[in-house]
């Protein structure tokens, strides 16, 4: 079972080969907006005055949330 799993980690990884998180996180403010993007993903820092700057910080100090930025970013693609 965990051989699946690293399996389906390396693929995400490779699929966000050369895009920076600063680009997922524009492209999803673009396609949803922020009130949407909150609604989908429940982070704070997507509802509360919400900023690419403030949210990135979070997003790189927090690994659960960066990686739901991540799957929706690839389900959206």
């Amino acid at each position: 079972m965990a051989a699946a799993e690293d399996t389906v980690s390396l693929n995400s990884a490779n699929q966000l080969h050369g895009i920076t998180l600063k680009m997922i996180l524009e492209q999803l403010v673009a396609r949803y907006g922020w009130a949407a993007l909150g609604r989908k993903i429940r982070i704070r820092c997507f509802t509360a005055e919400p900023s690419i700057k403030s949210s990135l910080t979070f997003l790189r100090k927090t690994p659960w949330a960066r990686k739901e930025v991540e799957e929706l970013y690839l389900r959206s693609r």
